[in-house]
């Protein structure tokens, strides 16, 4: 009992207080910054090591949907134009405002529709559903419920059935053998319903963008929601994320 209570002090306090001022350190890799000057001549450095193509020139731009948040872009840039900050706020709910410019310096959401804040704002319950994923995005979602983050207090749950769930939360680049369960599941939903896309892979395919394997016909038909970039996103992006667009706090 006394070794629990040491550990249990040595610990602090676990809990992430309020989500909207939250920091996290400095190494996070969150919403990039273009610094507002002309690439070298020729310099095309940055585009040749990205890994999903995310990067355009003339002028410079980041799609955050192909976007890994890896540092290479950053650390092969000789005039450093681009730098990530550790902003964990990115996410929107159309894929033009994934687009990062030098004329960026924060994104959110819209608020939702007052029919979708009627429905919603006090209880959200999601369905999460898995294609294809290598389950980086799904350890953050799971820790969604832990005593740090403590989603349930807003009213934000993640259900086992979707018969119970106002929406999806779908990660992975959604594969061919995820394609009809995505549906079945959808269609499981009862009306009004959402669909959040959460990572990079579920936004665009990521690195798994060029694959034959996969079919992402659901996401390409179907309206979506909410767009969290990431690989993983990070809780408090998904959580800040909701919260704007709910016009919570």
């Amino acid at each position: 009992m006394n070794d629990a209570i040491k550990i249990r002090i040595l610990q602090g306090d676990p809990i992430i207080h309020d989500v909207r001022k939250a920091s996290l350190p400095e190494l996070f890799r969150g919403l990039p910054t273009i610094e507002d000057k002309a690439c070298p001549d020729g310099c095309n450095k940055c585009v040749e090591v990205c890994p999903t193509s995310a990067i355009k020139l003339n002028p410079v731009s980041i799609n955050l949907g192909l976007c890994v948040f890896c540092p290479l872009c950053e650390e092969t840039c000789p005039d450093k134009i681009i730098h990530y900050t550790n902003n964990y706020h990115t996410a929107v709910d159309s894929r033009e405002k994934l687009i990062v410019t030098k004329k960026t310096k924060s994104i959110s959401p819209e608020k939702a529709s007052e029919k979708i804040r009627k429905y919603f704002g006090k209880s959200l319950k999601l369905r999460q559903i898995s294609a294809g994923g290598c389950n980086g995005c799904e350890l953050e979602l799971n820790a969604l419920s832990n005593v740090n983050f403590d989603m349930g207090r807003y009213g934000i749950e993640f259900v086992a059935s979707p018969r119970h769930a106002d929406g999806i939360v779908v990660t992975g680049p959604h594969t061919q053998n995820m394609a009809k369960a995505t549906e079945i599941c959808y269609e499981a939903v009862p009306n009004p319903k959402i669909i959040i896309l959460f990572g990079a892979c579920a936004i665009s395919g990521g690195i798994f963008q060029n694959s034959s394997e996969l079919q992402r016909k659901f996401l390409e038909e179907n309206k979506i929601d909410l767009f969290i970039p990431g690989c993983p996103p990070h809780p408090l992006t998904f959580i800040n994320g909701l919260l704007d667009w709910l016009g919570k706090f």
